[in-house]
């Protein structure tokens, strides 16, 4: 029996893992379709533009852990389906299959006007890449961050990353003796920007940013983006560097699948992965719209969980028994500064936020190791 995976990131890697654990004969057949066998750890790209990361520490290449898995992977991109998702189409040729999962990821909305050439969006290794190039010729000047959501869909959104990067720029500021010559402004079409993590959460961010000297501008629709700055409905915000995170969507491709498709542009499915109206086609990670409160997040953590889930209701179908494995939803992050860490969690239940410690960033860059030498 042939399982295809698409994509190499932390819900496929997931799939693999918990696959290769119930599959204790290796009778499937794992196939992954990803551009490169490689796995980029993409949390700590907050540590790109003050250069405590280089791209290359953060790149894993995966051909001795596919080995190890019994994993076949195919160089290609999807780019649609067909026979209710039997036959993936992919850059190498149409793949058939007895079961797929969908674990590409998303992608970003660019259609504020100047996004394209007035704006970096640190969550992509290139614009990472070019603000620590802008920022080591910098002297003083304005900064700017902020973030968005999806109009269409407000849990496609991806904020904490935008407090990290500024953070850590600010603290880098400081350590070069630089912050007295730098204005920096966070700015959010929100009133309340990191309102999924909680209140407390909040207003947490928010006193830290008062405490740094950090401006904000919060609660007016940015009109444009501009060379000198940005522009909203309240305003101009001046800069000489924007970074932003735009709201999320989903891929091009997923429109050529005949799925389902959230409002925001995610491959629609239950509370097992599965995608609706079909057989034995899951999604995990930032690439699915799943039930769940409101305050849930597109986040390393929960694609893990997702992934999980679908691998397992994968296998129970294709031996006959009914997908029955949910997961739970919860959002675990440490928003880091780069010398500290702001443990913040939320369940359905309850919540915990944890004021910032060194121990933290500790736990974080520990992690990240952890993570990184699982597939190694």
């Amino acid at each position: 029996m042939k399982v295809i995976i698409v994509g190499a990131n932390f819900a496929a890697l997931a799939a693999i893992e918990r696959l290769r654990d119930l599959d204790l004969g290796r009778n499937l057949q794992l196939i992954v379709v990803a551009p490169k066998p490689e796995f980029f750890y993409q949390p700590s790209l907050i540590w790109i533009p003050t250069k405590g990361r280089t791209s290359e520490q953060l790149h894993v290449p995966l051909t001795t852990f596919f080995e190890r898995m019994g994993v076949d992977f195919i160089p290609a991109h999807a780019v649609g389906a067909e026979n209710g998702g039997r036959t993936l189409l992919t850059t190498a040729g149409p793949m058939d299959n007895d079961a797929l999962l969908i674990a590409s990821g998303g992608d970003y909305l660019k259609k504020a006007p100047g996004i394209e050439h007035h704006a970096l969006i640190p969550c992509q290794l290139a614009h990472a890449n070019r603000a620590r190039d802008a920022l080591e010729h910098m002297t003083g000047g304005e900064l700017a961050f902020g973030f968005a959501g999806n109009p269409n869909e407000p849990t496609a959104i991806r904020g904490g990353p935008m407090f990290e990067f500024m953070f850590c720029i600010e603290n880098h500021l400081r350590k070069m003796g630089l912050r007295k010559k730098f204005a920096l402004t966070f700015f959010s079409p929100m009133a309340e920007p990191g309102k999924r993590m909680g209140p407390k959460a909040v207003s947490g961010l928010l006193a830290t940013m008062e405490k740094r000297g950090i401006r904000t501008h919060l609660g007016h629709k940015i009109t444009r983006f501009k060379p000198d700055g940005v522009e909203t409905e309240k305003g101009h915000i001046p800069s000489d560097m924007t970074l932003f995170i735009p709201g999320m969507t989903g891929q091009s491709w997923f429109a050529k699948t005949g799925f389902p498709l959230s409002p925001g542009g995610f491959i629609q499915a239950d509370g097992t992965g599965l995608v609706t109206g079909t057989q034995r086609v899951y999604v995990a990670g930032d690439a699915g719209f799943f039930p769940g409160p409101d305050w849930r997040a597109k986040q390393a953590h929960m694609a893990q969980l997702q992934a999980a889930a679908a691998a397992e209701n994968i296998f129970l179908e294709l031996h006959g028994k009914p997908a029955q494995k949910t997961f739970r939803t919860e959002l675990i992050c440490i928003v880091d500064t780069e010398k500290t860490g702001i443990f913040v969690s939320r369940f359905e239940r309850f919540g915990l936020i944890l004021p910032p410690m060194a121990l933290m960033h500790l736990v974080k860059v520990g992690f990240e190791q952890w993570v990184m030498n699982t597939y190694r």
